[in-house]
């Protein structure tokens, strides 16, 4: 299977050639470089890595900090890797998650890292306590005192955090809100939009209609994709969701647009739920004589 290895140094001082040389010498097929902190955990080159690994690969590095500089670092990543059926293998410490004697080191470091997290609890609630005792309270005086300036400090925060938030996602969601409301109901374009996203993505209607009017109160889109759909005869209701997913990908293909329909569970003018482009071809001509195109 493909070893493929991963050397970093800190600076742009520092060679990476005797990680590399070390790397080749273990049998890596690939090797990525990156100049960067270990402490930062947004490294571009790692981040490439963990993305295009695929099942049986084991990332390989020299030492176990040239990955992670911290144990619940190196845990996330050793568990993003096994999501994927992937393996992970550090040539100067005992780790290889592909033996059972890597996996035991695995297990053993989990736990010393649930102990630490333990640890850390305790003697945070042990300072809360004594400062109670000697009467000091944590947190922000001016959210204590119900200081306005302080409240609208924190709403303002908020706000941006979830702004930015819509922000990663929009793509997902605004163009097709954009182009189906109000003329589509909620419930049709919540199933276009979920269709092509991982069920740990999708939306709900509330969550969607929340997203939607923070970005109309914004400016980002119109007042009007909050107006109440009309009524749609059921009978171009087809026509009109195929329509809107041809909208949104105009180079979508008719055999992609039935991939998109059965993972919406939408049934076939036939009452069935496999459908065939021959199937998406004719609605596309109903909806050309309806006006829809």
């Amino acid at each position: 299977m493909p070893l493929i290895g991963y050397v970093r140094v800190s600076t742009d001082d520092q060679t990476l050639l005797p990680q590399a040389q070390a790397l080749k010498a273990a049998g890596c097929s690939v090797i990525r470089e990156e100049h960067g902190s270990g402490g930062n955990r947004a490294r571009p080159v790692l981040t490439s890595v963990l993305n295009g690994i695929r099942k049986g690969d084991t990332l390989v590095v020299v030492r176990i900090d040239r990955l992670a500089r911290s144990l619940s670092h190196l845990l996330e990543i050793i568990e993003q890797l096994e999501a994927k059926s992937a393996f992970f293998r550090s040539i100067e410490d005992p780790i290889d998650t592909a033996s059972p004697q890597g996996k035991f080191t695995l297990q053993v470091l989990g736990a010393a890292a649930e102990f630490e997290r333990a640890l850390i609890r305790e003697r945070t609630k042990a300072g809360l306590a004594s400062a109670r005792l000697e009467g000091r309270i944590g947190g922000n005086p001016g959210l204590r005192a119900r200081n306005p300036e302080a409240l609208r400090k924190v709403r303002l925060a908020r706000h941006d955090g979830y702004m930015e938030r819509l922000a990663n996602t929009a793509t997902e969601w605004v163009p097709y809100v954009r182009r189906l409301r109000p003329e589509m109901a909620w419930e049709d374009v919540l199933r276009i939009v979920n269709a092509p996203l991982p069920e740990n993505r999708r939306w709900t209607q509330p969550r969607l209609l929340r997203a939607t009017r923070a970005y109309v109160c914004e400016g980002f889109l119109p007042a009007t994709v909050m107006r109440r759909a009309a009524r749609r005869p059921t009978d171009d209701r087809l026509p009109a969701l195929i329509v809107a997913i041809k909208g949104a990908d105009a180079g979508i293909t008719l055999q992609a647009i039935c991939e998109r329909l059965e993972a919406m569970r939408e049934r076939t003018p036939r009452g069935r739920t496999k459908w065939q482009p021959s199937s998406v071809k004719m609605l596309l001509g109903q909806a050309e004589k309806l006006g829809m195109i």
